[in-house]
């Protein structure tokens, strides 16, 4: 394909796939796949790296920003947009900036790539600053707007880091604080990354997120106990979070959720240490909202309720 890019190299494996059954395109297309999960887990040390990174500074009042294009930034914006819900974070803690604005989420804008300058006004525009950290997502590599909003980052005082799936050279290790370059190989449509790339992105994109909130005390054993109650599947998780681990009944963990002002963390506290809301948040705020240090190390694993 005339392209050193690894994102850019045809895939032999694939060369007669406009020839195959439906059956045989998905046996190939898993095939592909199963070599994602092996090239994150071979630059294992780079993502801890950057989940320390990350974890350090949201736990020092800094926040993370994902800047991508295309794939990549829709990515960056879905991971970000899922914390909230899930670990009851501000929207200001991580944020997703994406080549093209709001509309590229949903329609391709794939020119506004093109121009450094513009990632660099995108980046300005979000007030980064020193004691953030900036992750810039491009699997070729290449792409002009994140190394635009990735160079205004440094000079700024944030800290950088770089995402790709080619083969990093030597100047790009130096610029930033972490790379991280799964490897995964030649794409089954030639250049289509929002496949193995795509997917291995979005491995370490959980990775970092999720790792970053465990180290910060928004889980309790492998329970997510800072979720948000914003809909009936999350106030039915609160209930059986403090069911499972308080033996209370159905009605005894709504009405302490209910105390707790839908707090599962201040719940929890709250029937551990005999304590009403205002002291179990203050308990919680000494600990520096970890769970563990107030009321014991995380519950034993319990037996999944049957349906």
């Amino acid at each position: 394909m005339l392209d050193d890019r690894l994102t850019e190299q045809s895939n032999p494996r694939s060369r007669a796939i406009d020839t195959l059954s439906p059956l045989a395109i998905v046996d190939l297309i898993n095939r592909e796949d199963r070599q994602v999960a092996e090239a994150v887990g071979r630059e294992r040390e780079a993502i801890a790296q950057a989940l320390e990174l990350v974890a350090d500074t949201l736990a020092s009042g800094g926040r993370l920003f994902y800047v991508g294009a295309g794939t990549s930034g829709r990515l960056g914006v879905l991971d970000a947009a899922e914390m909230p819900p899930t670990f009851g974070t501000s929207p200001d803690l991580v944020q997703g900036i994406i080549a093209g604005g709001f509309d590229a989420l949903v329609r391709a804008r794939e020119g506004a790539e093109d121009d450094p300058a513009d990632g660099a006004k995108d980046l300005e525009a979000r007030g980064v600053r020193e004691g953030d950290f900036v992750l810039g997502i491009a699997t070729s590599g290449t792409t002009p707007y994140v190394h635009g909003a990735l160079e205004r980052a440094r000079e700024l005082g944030a800290r950088t880091g770089f995402l790709l799936c080619t083969a990093p050279g030597e100047e790009l290790r130096a610029r930033h604080d972490v790379v991280i370059a799964p490897l995964v190989g030649p794409e089954i449509v030639t250049g289509s990354t929002r496949m193995k790339a795509g997917t291995a992105t979005k491995l370490v994109l959980n990775t970092l997120t999720t790792g970053a909130m465990i180290l910060n005390g928004k889980v309790w054993g492998n329970l997510m106990v800072d979720l948000q109650v914003t809909c009936e599947k999350l106030r039915d998780r609160a209930s059986r979070i403090l069911r499972a681990t308080l033996g209370v009944d159905e009605s005894g963990a709504a009405l302490l959720l209910e105390r707790a002002g839908g707090r599962v963390k201040t719940a929890l506290v709250m029937h551990s240490r005999g304590v009403e809301r205002a002291e179990a948040e203050a308990l919680l705020a000494e600990a520096s909202g970890r769970v563990a240090p107030v009321i014991g190390h995380g519950p034993e694993e319990v037996e999944p309720e049957p349906r």
